[in-house]
């Protein structure tokens, strides 16, 4: 598979089904009552990641849903590692969703070349 088509096939996957946003843009964590979503944050529906629940996703706050790139998390406690699609996020919405994740692991985005 190409880089092209990769990112093709990652963008048709965030566009061709649902989002679940399950923590809107300034809901807490389950678990963590101090720690909260700037953003929103959910999943696609009909889909699994490697923790057996929906691909994550975070919504960012331009009009289109555009696939902007992909944030790899890895949490060195859980020994977890992760891929989170990101969705029409402008430059200040990945930033913040890397300080956000950076909070208690290690995370790396990927943009979306053709994005």
């Amino acid at each position: 598979m190409t880089d092209k088509a990769f990112w093709e096939a990652m963008a048709g996957l965030a566009a061709g089904r649902p989002l679940v946003i399950d923590r809107p843009a300034g809901s807490t964590h389950p678990r963590f009552p101090g720690c909260v979503y700037p953003l929103d944050y959910g999943y696609v529906e009909g889909t699994t990641s490697g923790d057996g629940d929906g691909i994550d996703v975070w919504v960012g706050s331009l009009p289109e849903r555009d696939l902007t790139g992909i944030l790899c998390t890895y949490d060195s406690l859980k020994r977890d590692a992760e891929i989170k699609l990101l969705l029409g996020c402008s430059p200040e919405d990945i930033e913040t969703v890397i300080e956000f994740s950076r909070g208690g692991m290690s995370a790396i985005f990927i943009p979306n070349p053709n994005f």
